[in-house]
């Protein structure tokens, strides 16, 4: 009788999952989404990478514009909302469910935690009305959700610092919208602890890998299977 084939181990584990990197702009999410991404493709690890909005043809048309700092009309925030989930409907049909059954690790910059965070409770919109909607686009009963979303939190200085003086659209809405996005985040973390890691974001990039992978090393893969 062959051997027992043993479980998964880290990163192993990871492949067929769907991994959100998220949080305010600054935050620094973006450098360690490629990071992140790169230590996964070196350790055997099929990688599929998406950004939102965009990462299909029809989702890069709606981002230029939706960040176009040049657009002078202003767009209704439930337009906004509606034009991201236009995007995410888009990702999720032709990249991300069909890269989660081909086993790969999806790891995704922004998902539906942005739109919570940005036209939920820093824009005034409901969060049952966008989780709503959110069912829809993400596939009703099919739904494909991610198994994690890790959020990047940094304070309001140090992401004002960070960011490029070419601002888009989002990132010149002023610095009360911006604080009650990183309130956003953190409520959805504290709300739902077992689908959210936090990070604490403010130090140097290497330093902020090293608790990326501590975070996610913890937590108990295994114990979560895929759902088929």
């Amino acid at each position: 009788m062959p051997p027992p084939v043993p479980p998964p181990t880290w990163p192993d584990s990871l492949a067929g999952r769907f991994v959100v990197f998220d949080g305010p702009d600054g935050s620094g999410k973006s450098t360690q989404f490629h990071r992140f991404s790169h230590w996964c493709s070196d350790r055997g690890l099929g990688v599929c990478e998406v950004r939102e909005p965009g990462g299909t043809y029809i989702g890069e048309r709606i981002r230029e514009l939706l960040l176009d700092p040049t657009v002078t009309e202003e767009l209704h925030v439930r337009c906004e909302m509606l034009l991201f989930m236009a995007s995410r409907a888009q990702l999720i049909s032709q990249r991300i469910i069909p890269a989660v059954a081909a086993g790969q690790l999806v790891l995704a910059d922004r998902f539906i935690s942005s739109t919570l965070a940005y036209q939920g409770t820093a824009g005034g919109l409901s969060i049952p009305e966008i989780l709503a909607v959110g069912e829809v686009a993400v596939g009703g009963a099919a739904a494909c959700w991610p198994d994690l979303t890790v959020v990047f939190d940094v304070d309001e200085a140090t992401a004002a610092a960070r960011l490029s003086p070419l601002l888009d659209r989002m990132e010149q809405k002023g610095a009360a919208y911006h604080r009650r996005v990183r309130a956003g985040y953190l409520a959805q973390a504290a709300a739902d602890p077992e689908r959210y890691l936090v990070i604490d974001a403010r130090a140097e990039p290497d330093a902020v890998f090293k608790r990326l992978l501590d975070g996610l090393v913890k937590r108990d893969w295994q114990s979560n299977p895929i759902e088929q």
